[in-house]
């Protein structure tokens, strides 16, 4: 999600907004109403690799086929 943030308050606030970033939220920081800077998570390499290599191995599973239940059977 991205929020809009004057400067004289993401100054104030800045460890806040550092939080919220790693927690995966952006902000635009205005001065005088004009947007003038983006702060937004940075890339981790590490991560995005994992996902990769995860998406790589589900590719490579075989389907299965489940077939049609009904709603006790999906309880047990």
């Amino acid at each position: 999600m991205e929020k809009t943030i004057p400067a004289a308050e993401a100054n104030r606030a800045f460890s806040r907004i550092l939080r919220e970033v790693v927690a995966g939220d952006s902000f635009v920081v205005t001065s005088h109403g004009r947007a003038v800077a983006r702060i937004v998570p940075a890339a981790m390499p590490e991560r995005e690799a994992a996902r990769q290599r995860l998406m790589e191995h589900l590719r490579d599973l075989p389907a299965m086929h489940a077939g049609p239940f009904d709603r006790d059977e999906a309880y047990e």
